[in-house]
């Protein structure tokens, strides 16, 4: 099966399905978001952008 797959004569279905798992995840964080106000988004949008831009000393 793997060589039909690597020589294009079947389509690899596993590649193109996302888990249960993945499609919740993506509605959830919608959810949140809908149910945040505007303040605190900005809020954790800062937090997250100083995090990012951070340097970290060893």
């Amino acid at each position: 099966m793997i060589g039909k797959i690597a020589t294009g004569e079947i389509e690899d279905e596993m590649a193109t399905t996302k888990s249960a798992a993945a499609q919740l995840g993506s509605l959830g964080g919608k959810k949140r978001a809908a149910n945040m106000t505007p303040e605190r988004r900005s809020e954790i949008a800062k937090g997250a952008a100083q995090a990012r831009w951070t340097v970290k000393q060893d």
